[in-house]
């Protein structure tokens, strides 16, 4: 058995446990997948607080891997995967710990990153690579994995199942109402903005277009203390859901709302898979390679006055995947430069 494959497949596994943003980003291949051959047995290898995401994605079989229980938690694959024989392995995450999970996939064929793209040593742990692609976006080098199966469709679909009772949390929040959200965090502190330019924007989307501002986001002390501080200095109060919400909660009130704004986070890729324009802020990462894949022309991009900054050179002398973690690089970014995608938005939706 070799691939591409001539003949569906008859059980493919995938491995990619997290991020939000990374799993939104693999729905597409999963649906590209699931398009082009209908009979193939899909097997997900998860993280535990992704799965809440799409558990409920139909015809596919999640395993759990719940990290908080360490050690345990490779114990707890191994002995999930015991009777399961797979025709490949998509081994999506470059991570040691997904590497180490690889291990337990009985399957004679494990597709990884070419070798330049492969970072944590995950080139060692496969046995097939896919093409090298330069200067990819994420979504794209994931299509990679496809394109190597055999499959050159590329269906951009991400489904996410919205349950009923979600749907109507949402609604008593957003009815009829024009809304804004506002993701104001990621997990990684050097890409957030700051708390008075976000209520500065929110206070102009409730004056110039009259919408409803939500603010959203995890249980965090940084991000309670982000939806604190908005609401302290906005003059139009916003609705303060920061770490009131499940994940499928979040996805509901996404699908209904107008525009995102959000950093490089989960929360701009939800508002991908929710159809959702959003308003990506980005200074410390590069937007070709990580902006909400669908808003290409509403990103706030100062990764390359940040690249400048830091190295003195462009863009292009850089290594793909550059971050610059300094602090006050998100600074680059300016009320005005928020109120122009804004605008830009509401004219053309006009």
């Amino acid at each position: 058995m070799k691939l591409p494959f001539t003949t569906p497949p008859k059980h493919l596994c995938l491995l990619r446990l997290s991020a939000i943003g990374d799993i939104c980003h693999v729905l597409p291949i999963v649906r590209t997948i699931q398009k082009n051959w209908p009979e193939t047995r899909l097997t997900w290898i998860i993280g535990k607080t992704e799965h809440a995401l799409v558990y409920d994605i139909p015809d596919i079989e999640f395993i759990i891997f719940d990290k908080s229980r360490h050690w345990k938690a490779y114990g707890d694959i191994r002995r999930k995967l015991k009777n399961h024989h797979f025709d490949a392995l998509l081994h999506m995450q470059m991570s040691l710990r997904a590497s180490l999970i690889s291990l337990m996939v009985k399957t004679p064929i494990k597709l990884g990153f070419d070798k330049k793209r492969a970072k944590d040593m995950q080139w060692l742990f496969s046995n097939y690579k896919i093409d090298y692609q330069p200067r990819q976006h994420v979504i794209d080098s994931f299509f990679c994995f496809t394109q190597a199966l055999g499959i050159s469709d590329k269906q951009l679909i991400w489904d996410i199942p919205v349950p009923e009772n979600e749907r109507q949390f949402a609604a008593r929040y957003i009815g009829n109402h024009k809304t804004l959200i506002i993701s104001p965090c990621s997990s990684m502190a050097y890409r957030n903005w700051h708390a008075k330019g976000y209520a500065e924007i929110a206070d102009y989307a409730t004056e110039r277009y009259g919408l409803n501002v939500i603010l959203t986001g995890g249980k965090s002390a940084i991000e309670q203390q982000y939806g604190d501080e908005i609401t302290r200095l906005t003059k139009h109060k916003p609705v303060n859901l920061i770490g009131q919400t499940t994940l499928k909660q979040l996805f509901a009130i996404i699908s209904q709302a107008t525009v995102v704004i959000s950093p490089d986070a989960g929360a701009a890729h939800l508002g991908t898979a929710a159809n959702t324009p959003v308003i990506g802020l980005y200074a410390t990462t590069n937007p070709d390679r990580a902006r909400p894949y669908c808003s290409k022309d509403y990103v706030v991009n100062k990764y390359p006055q940040a690249i400048q900054k830091k190295f003195q050179t462009s863009v292009e002398n850089i290594a793909w995947g550059t971050r610059v973690k300094d602090e006050g690089t998100m600074n680059e970014i300016k009320s005005e430069d928020i109120v122009t995608m804004l605008d830009k938005l509401f004219s053309t939706s006009d």
